[in-house]
């Protein structure tokens, strides 16, 4: 069989477009995406937020990885049902590029690795991917997750199949060994022109990580531009995403020259942040000051985008899910903090709970994974409900201007302020789709909108509340330190206070810490943000009743 045939020929499920319709989202939110300003929207102009979940395809073995652990459907519908409208699917090059590969069948690739017990697996739970070539199979995965109304991103993460990424593994930039530019636009073009007819296949990541000594902005503009438009050319409906310099960290060249594409409203750019991607600071330093510093270089060197009217997808971030590692706890209450503020589209590194083969290890537990080694149970279940906020819109197209309000957001719990339901003062954290409507006013005041209660801090160690009396002591909240992310008032007594959460999650009121120098004190619980929010996020009709309509 040639390779025209391999991909031409080969069949996938199509559902008829008006039939679908986007997870979660009402049935005016239609495909395809496209892009308005900084914001991917659906046919009908409005707002759609990308909550994924990195699904890696791209290893040694050519195969998604945990189909020996658990059937492709129960994965799918899992990733559904934990909240991700979305999977960034990667896949190595020579997937499409090199026909001995992508017509290997999966017994074949566990086999020639010596891996019989993860073959079993697969045999076991996907018995009818046994015998298909690594590209059906490939196929069979993005047809299940359009079977379970999962949108798709694929991610083109490497050529040469294996673990990324390096400075010298071959694959950084263009020119490199395993890196040849006709081969990589043949690649993108056959991908883009195999899921044309499927819509749910929503976007085309260009590239991962670009990266290595041949680096340069020159040669960007010139492949990227290149693969940009022979990607929209096989499949005008996708997004078309791109990659910066240094790890997908630097954009800084498109302030003196933008992209150059003959085609609008399909463009958008992707960054990585992760807690290693600055070493140990978050450890060794005050997480103030690494936070102020950390999220200022970010926007300097790929957030300026957003003020230029271009959507940023942050398609991988995470952290250790253990709950063990410092440096990964200190840095998620603050990309947290600034994911809310900006509510970005975003993919979370990583669905996987284990591998098939990493770097020679078989079998390797990856704790960034959301899923446990056997890819069954959540490894973390309190991290998802810290992530629930960012996974449906709070600003864009289709919002209501008499609807824009405040939410004060905690990122060490996910959780927002909001008034206790069953009294009239009383104030604690619960679910931001349940937020009351907050302002924040030229006077520093915290108020609840449409009425004349503001929050009043009444002492040390003792919990807010709400009051009538507005502006008085406690009630005038500024935001401070480094970071921002401490909110302080003063008291009658002079004396200044931050809010702050104990170790039950109870609102109160104590000396603010950590502000800055110490680097063994975490901030954590008297961070945080207040974030613009629309009618996406409203008060959940359940909790209305007996409360008074101004305290909405």
């Amino acid at each position: 069989m040639s390779k025209k045939l391999l991909f031409m020929n080969s069949s996938i499920s199509i559902f008829p477009l008006f039939f679908l319709l986007l997870l979660g989202l009402e049935a005016s939110h239609a495909l395809p995406l496209s892009t308005n300003s900084r914001w991917i929207i659906d046919k009908e102009g409005q707002r759609v937020k990308l909550a994924c979940v990195n699904w890696a395809s791209h290893l040694d073995l050519v195969v998604a990885e945990g189909l020996n652990k658990q059937p492709v459907d129960v994965i799918s519908k899992k990733i559904n049902d934990l909240g991700f409208n979305c999977v960034r699917l990667t896949w190595p090059l020579y997937l499409a590029t090199n026909h001995s590969l992508a017509s290997l069948t999966v017994k074949q690739s566990f086999l020639n690795a010596g891996l019989l017990d993860s073959f079993s697996g697969v045999q076991a739970n996907n018995p009818s991917i046994v015998d298909l070539s690594l590209i059906s199979t490939f196929k069979e995965v993005v047809a299940s997750l359009t079977k379970n109304k999962v949108m798709v991103i694929l991610d083109n993460h490497l050529s040469k199949p294996g673990w990324c990424c390096s400075t010298t593994d071959g694959n950084g930039f263009f020119g490199d060994k395993y890196f040849n530019t006709d081969l990589w636009i043949d690649g993108l073009t056959k991908m883009a022109t195999l899921f044309k007819d499927n819509p749910y296949v929503v976007g085309m990541s260009l590239r991962n990580e670009l990266r290595g000594p041949k680096q340069n902005a020159n040669d960007w503009y010139r492949c990227m531009q290149k693969g940009a438009e022979a990607v929209h050319k096989a499949n005008p409906n996708v997004l078309v995403i791109l990659s910066g310099l240094s790890y997908d960290k630097d954009f800084n060249f498109l302030r003196k020259k933008p992209v150059s594409l003959s085609f609008t409203g399909k463009l958008v750019f992707e960054a990585h942040w992760y807690a290693f991607s600055d070493g140990q600071a978050w450890k060794n330093e005050n997480p103030n000051q690494v936070c102020s510093r950390v999220v200022n270089n970010i926007m300097g060197m790929s957030g300026f985008l957003l003020n230029q009217g271009f959507p940023m997808f942050i398609s991988e971030w995470g952290i250790d899910l253990r709950g063990i590692n410092v440096n990964d706890n200190r840095y998620l209450n603050c990309f947290l903090a600034w994911m809310v503020e900006h509510d970005l589209d975003w993919a979370l590194w990583t669905m996987v709970g284990s591998y098939y083969l990493r770097e020679g290890v078989v079998g390797m537990n990856e704790y960034y994974g959301l899923l446990n080694s056997n890819w069954a149970e959540v490894r973390n279940t309190s991290f998802l409900e810290r992530i629930s906020v960012m996974q449906s819109p709070l600003q864009g197209p289709g919002v209501s201007p008499r609807r824009i309000h405040k939410i004060i957001f905690h990122p060490s719990t996910g959780l927002c302020i909001k008034r206790n339901p069953m009294t009239a003062m009383e104030l604690h954290l619960g679910k931001c789709s349940e937020s009351n409507y907050w302002t924040y006013t030229p006077q520093k005041n915290l108020k609840i909108k449409y009425s004349y209660f503001c929050l009043k801090a009444q002492g040390l160690g003792r919990p807010p509340r709400l009051t009538l009396y507005c502006p008085s002591a406690g009630t005038i909240w500024t935001p401070i330190s480094d970071s921002k992310l401490h909110l302080s008032t003063s008291l009658s007594s002079n004396t200044s206070v931050c809010l702050d959460a104990d170790s039950n999650n109870n609102l109160i009121t104590t000396t603010c810490k950590c502000l800055s120098k110490d680097n063994k004190c975490d901030p954590g619980s008297q961070w945080f943000k207040i974030v613009d929010a629309a009618n996406h996020v409203i008060t959940n009709p359940a909790t209305l009743q007996g409360q008074h309509p101004e305290l909405m």
